[in-house]
């Protein structure tokens, strides 16, 4: 029988994308014979992770988990929006959304948590490809933590409970009645998730963005063909327009459309009996800024017979 080095376990791995567990198990149970291995694995529907991921993987679902003070939320994409009404890839999803909470959201850290059944997450995604059939992705993971208040969340075009399209975390501080902190935090993710702020203040907004912003903004303004100092006004007015859109505080509350933001959370302070602070947010949505492939499947039949 052939040793089973670490080096021959991380070559069966490279070659059949199943986890690394799997392929020493594959490599003993056929003697460390690398194509019997390679077979074996295929048989137990693990080494189809590799086939299947160059596959573009951008439906799925964002799941929740929060605990108190402490939330965190997770991305896991399949290639179709029919694998995410799945039970058992809901329930996987949930898994790792409760793992990431474990680790306050820390993705790295996530991704080497063990779940239940003893496997990492990243090992249990290549073997969860197996059972499932699609290209599956934990693509990335966050939390919300606070010392004292609440952490909120809210989850748009839920498809089961804390896991849907759009997942939002945020984390109230505050030493006011949590019943109502927990009643304004849900509202405060709701409008999050309508109105995707960018960032929570003017004052956290990159310097970088803001002189780019400034830039376009100011050769739009001299196509008008007014003075310098006129175009710099005209500046500054639509950049105070430009944050009103991208800073959460600054923006107007979708719940009543007229009240901004900050002056919410003071009132909502108030009846809770204690001030609010906003210390972060999180929002997720399924798929953005993932490159989806437009497959014209009557072009494709007709190139293969073509050629």
């Amino acid at each position: 029988m052939s040793e089973i080095t670490a080096a021959l376990v991380k070559e069966l791995r490279e070659k059949s994308g199943a986890g690394m567990m799997d392929c020493k198990k594959a490599l003993t149970e056929n003697h460390g014979d690398m194509e019997a291995a390679i077979d074996w694995l295929r048989t137990k529907g693990l080494a189809a992770a590799a086939k299947k991921s160059g596959r573009v993987a951008a439906e799925g679902l964002v799941a929740l988990a929060t605990a108190g003070t402490t939330g965190a939320v997770i991305e896991l994409n399949s290639e179709t929006d029919f694998v995410a009404r799945n039970p058992e890839f809901q329930a996987f999803a949930g898994s790792i959304a409760s793992a990431a909470l474990e680790q306050a959201g820390d993705f790295s850290a996530t991704e080497l948590a063990l779940l239940d059944q003893g496997k990492s997450v990243k090992e249990a995604v290549t073997e969860m490809v197996g059972t499932i059939g699609e290209n599956l992705t934990f693509r990335r993971s966050a939390g919300v933590r606070v010392k004292s208040g609440v952490v909120s969340s809210y989850v748009h075009s839920a498809t089961a409970p804390n896991m849907g399209k759009i997942g939002v975390l945020v984390g109230l501080e505050s030493n006011g009645d949590t019943d109502k902190l927990n009643e304004f935090g849900k509202q405060l993710a709701m409008h999050i998730a309508a109105a995707n702020p960018q960032w929570l203040s003017q004052d956290d907004v990159e310097p970088a963005v803001i002189a780019r912003e400034r830039e376009v903004l100011g050769e739009q303004a001299r196509e008008s063909g007014k003075p310098e100092d006129i175009v710099q006004k005209m500046v500054d007015g639509r950049m105070r327009k430009y944050f009103e859109e991208v800073c959460l505080l600054s923006q107007t509350f979708v719940i009543d459309g007229e009240s901004k933001v900050d002056k919410v959370i003071q009132a909502a302070g108030n009846e809770a009996g204690g001030d609010i602070t906003v210390a972060g947010f999180v929002r997720f949505h399924i798929g953005e800024g993932i490159e989806k492939e437009d497959a014209d499947f009557a072009a494709e039949v007709a190139a293969t017979a073509g050629g």
